[in-house]
């Protein structure tokens, strides 16, 4: 059985891996360690100290793109079966895995909070229109409902960060871009992560203040800490 090393569901940017297994039915044991309780680099798994982490057997994996592709070794269905699909999958999926920092960086994840966030940099403007324009390449491309066609595959999981954060913060982007946006929300298990997130009571401080540099918080819908 897999073990799956995480952290707070809240500060979800770590939530890929978790959202394709569950969604493509790869059992797995959930090992939860919320930031600020005392570990060993995550259950003294993980060599760098983040997740996500893979344990599988004698097998440790770490990087989301890493355990996404030694997954897609081992299970059907995690990358497009068509070439073509695949390699535009695989390319957004490592544009997403290492760029976007204006996002990640002004548009923290915090999936509990409404956030009003601040005027647009230039940076993230075009962070925003390139997700924006991936999405719309790939549901025109390939026929939708999800980015390679009419299954849920890896590339879907790891803009699902990205989804959450678009309800955080509410930018403006079109119809199309909104729709997918929901449509990741939508799923069974994106729902379960959601309302586990909210139920947290863990608060950790480097987190909460990037939060709180990225806008006017107009809600807080977590748990009581």
């Amino acid at each position: 059985m897999y073990e799956l090393y995480i952290a707070n569901k809240n500060y979800s940017s770590w939530s890929r891996p978790w959202i394709l297994m569950k969604t493509l039915d790869i059992p797995f044991i959930e090992k939860l360690t919320p930031f600020g309780v005392k570990s060993s680099a995550f259950g003294g798994q993980s060599p760098t100290g983040k997740v996500p982490c893979l344990v599988a057997g004698g097998t440790v994996v770490w990087d989301s793109l890493s355990i996404v592709e030694f997954l897609a070794e081992r299970h059907a269905g995690v990358w497009a079966q068509d070439p073509e699909l695949r390699a535009w999958s695989r390319s957004v999926s490592a544009e997403m895995h290492a760029g976007f920092m204006a996002l990640r960086d002004l548009l923290t994840m915090n999936l509990g909070l409404r956030i009003q966030s601040h005027p647009y940099s230039a940076g993230l403007k075009r962070d925003v229109d390139r997700i924006e324009a991936i999405w719309t390449e790939g549901l025109e491309r390939f026929g939708g409902p999800y980015l390679a066609g009419s299954r849920f595959t890896a590339v879907d999981a790891f803009f699902c960060p990205v989804a959450f954060r678009f309800m955080t913060y509410s930018p403006e982007v079109g119809q199309q871009a909104r729709s997918y946006a929901e449509r990741l929300r939508s799923l069974t298990h994106m729902g379960e992560w959601y309302q586990a997130a909210l139920q947290e009571t863990w608060r950790d401080e480097e987190h909460e203040a990037e939060a709180r540099a990225a806008g006017k918080w107009l809600e807080d819908l977590r748990a009581k800490a």
